[in-house]
């Protein structure tokens, strides 16, 4: 009996594997689960035979080659050994497009969930997509036609994050989850999920808090953090909440956000935001000539315009920044008001809930019928 191999390569890819996962174990109990990913899939019923953390970044990546290359010959191996009958990539695109080769080389099919930014750099990979990938599952809503029009079977199946903010708290809830006052302003930081942007953002960010707090007596401030980070009390001059994301977002007044995944989730909580982000200074100046985009922050892409704000790199100081924030606590701001707007239709954008049940029945339908024989 041949597996289905499901690869993610960091936690995010880990928390959507599991999602699908739980739904294969309902669709098809008898098919074998193997990958590489983390926790949540392990505990969806994922036999990992890798564990992987994720990395960004030009100069970050080229330190972490040797493993990539460890791990790419390890798959290439179970895919040589006719072991797996379909192979399911997501996010992760330097290794899992060189997985997709590789299962196509084998007469493997590939499903590949969250497809690669195409429209924000290397747009020449749709070529080789094309070539290399049975069907995508894209999540977000322009994606589905520009890879279809490069010849990929794709199908829109709404963003994974609509499935956490089914049942979104209220603010008294939310702060009685997190431990937070009702009577006060709360500003919320996202600093990353990664060791590398914690490392790069939390000192700047704690200067926008602090300067926040010298102009608004009585702020509070809370750094949300990732399950995947270790941080030590003494790094961090705030309260540390390690609730889930979108408990933070509804408890909060405001929030400060690096650049990903957290900017949408601020659009679905109706929490206005900021966005930042920095990084080496090499992979900044090599980012400036690959990108294709002007706007960094996932909600402003979405929207096609500049819902919240971007202070990337030099432009992210402390007085732009907080000067930014500061009007987006008054409750009926304009800045505030006109804010919310576009997240609400950032959120209506996005599809409906469900994004994991479609790319497991997708691949259920792709498993070829002897892997459940």
């Amino acid at each position: 009996m041949r597996d289905v191999l499901i690869i993610a390569g960091e936690a995010s890819g880990d928390l959507h594997g599991a999602g699908v996962a739980e739904r294969l174990r309902v669709l098809r109990p008898d098919v074998p689960l193997t990958g590489m990913g983390g926790e949540r899939m392990e505990a969806a019923g994922v036999r990992l035979f890798e564990r992987a953390e994720g990395v960004v970044g030009f100069v970050e990546v080229l330190r972490h080659l040797p493993a990539h290359l460890r791990l790419l010959r390890a798959v290439k191996a179970q895919l040589r050994s006719g072991h797996v009958g379909l192979v399911m990539l997501i996010d992760y695109p330097g290794f899992n497009l060189r997985v997709a080769r590789a299962a196509h080389d084998a007469g493997v099919p590939v499903l590949y969930y969250i497809t690669p930014q195409v429209w924000a750099w290397k747009p020449g990979r749709l070529k080789m997509m094309a070539e290399v990938i049975t069907k995508a599952a894209v999540i977000l809503p322009f994606e589905e036609r520009l890879l279809r029009d490069a010849g990929i079977d794709t199908t829109f199946v709404g963003h994974p994050l609509l499935d956490r903010a089914a049942a979104l708290p209220d603010r008294a809830e939310a702060r009685r989850r997190t431990g937070l006052p009702l009577g006060r302003e709360v500003l919320a930081l996202f600093p990353g999920s990664r060791a590398q942007e914690i490392e790069r953002h939390l000192k700047d960010f704690e200067a926008v808090a602090r300067e926040l707090q010298r102009r608004r007596p009585g702020l509070e401030v809370v750094v949300s953090v990732a399950p995947t980070i270790r941080l030590d009390a003494s790094q961090v001059p705030f309260p540390m909440v390690r609730a889930q994301s979108f408990d933070v977002l509804r408890a909060a007044d405001v929030a400060l956000c690096k650049s990903g995944t957290t900017t949408l989730e601020a659009a679905v909580a109706g929490c206005p935001c900021a966005v930042v982000y920095k990084t080496s200074r090499i992979t900044y100046a090599i980012a400036r000539w690959l990108v294709s985009i002007p706007h960094i922050g996932l909600l402003n892409v979405v929207a096609g315009r500049e819902v919240a704000p971007e202070f990337v790199q030099d432009a992210f100081t402390t007085d732009a920044v907080a000067n930014a924030l500061e009007p987006l606590f008054a409750e009926k701001s304009p800045a505030r008001t006109r804010m919310l707007e576009g997240m609400a239709d950032v959120r209506r954008s996005l599809g409906n809930a469900g994004a994991a049940l479609r790319v497991a029945d997708m691949a259920s339908a792709m498993i070829p019928p002897e892997l459940g024989a």
